[in-house]
């Protein structure tokens, strides 16, 4: 068993836990706990390394998971209350962490709905928008400038297990146009020109969503065709950036389905 902070597979860990660039090196991040764990291996992910404390090991899930780990060659250390504490970026620890590679998922060839989330700071909004776009069809999401890194912890918990199955694409502003030639683009806005609803779904077309606070930049709004508007009851100025995302993606399943 594990006992001390200092050993060195837990400094690799809460390094990766703390820092973007530890992150983008080492290109691993940490997931945690029996669903996203259970998600990585569903989506044939091959964990690194695996920390476990004692208690965690008694649940049955968990276990099966260690199992088939072991079975194929992973790390998989237990550790005491307290390293695993250490290691945590939640206030409650499930006592199951993995180590795992980020993913490299291939590119859809002729993508038929992109997300792009423009300045988006917070993680709990990002995560949940990834896993929406996964959940009403999305191809692909990508990641400009200024947004928070995909592989945040509080962005993994959120999203749930999207980052096994979405392909998520880090591009500059200079390249983003490129990557979404032939496709229009809408830009969510509170004062858009076009309702969502009449928004034309079933076309090749990128969505994006704007930051919590200043909104889209600069280059984003250069690069929509239109902007696309959610109506909202009086004295509501906005919604939440990833309600709003949740309510068009889901148009835009809606539409198909029935295409």
């Amino acid at each position: 068993m594990i006992t001390s902070l200092k050993n060195d597979s837990v400094r690799l860990v809460q390094a990766l836990q703390a820092r973007r660039r530890v992150r983008q090196r080492e290109r691993r991040f940490v997931i945690e706990g029996v669903r996203l764990c259970a998600e990585a291996e569903r989506a044939g992910v091959l964990p690194h390394l695996v920390f476990f404390t004692p208690a965690a090991r008694e649940d049955r899930r968990i276990a099966a998971l260690l199992d088939g780990w072991r079975g194929r060659g992973v790390a998989c250390r237990e550790v005491s209350q307290e390293v695993m504490g250490g290691c945590s970026a939640t206030e409650t620890p499930q006592g199951l962490l993995a180590v795992v590679p980020i993913p490299a998922l291939p590119r859809p060839a002729h993508p038929t709905l992109t997300l792009i989330p423009d300045r988006l700071r917070d993680p709990g909004n990002l995560g949940a928008i990834l896993r929406t776009t996964l959940a009403a069809g999305g191809d692909r999401v990508l990641l400009p400038p200024g947004t928070v890194d995909a592989t945040n912890p509080k962005v993994v918990r959120a999203g749930m297990g999207a980052h096994f199955h979405l392909p998520l694409v880090t591009a500059g502003w200079d390249e983003i146009p490129r990557l979404v030639s032939g496709c229009r683009v809408y830009l969510a806005a509170s004062e858009g020109d076009v309702l969502y609803t009449a928004v034309d779904w079933t076309e090749p077309l990128v969505l994006i969503v704007g930051g919590e606070a200043a909104g889209a930049g600069e280059r984003a709004r250069a690069l929509a065709d239109a902007l696309v508007t959610i109506p909202l009851a009086g004295g509501v100025e906005s919604l939440n950036a990833a309600i709003a995302a949740a309510v068009m993606l889901f148009e835009a399943a809606r539409q198909r389905r029935a295409g």
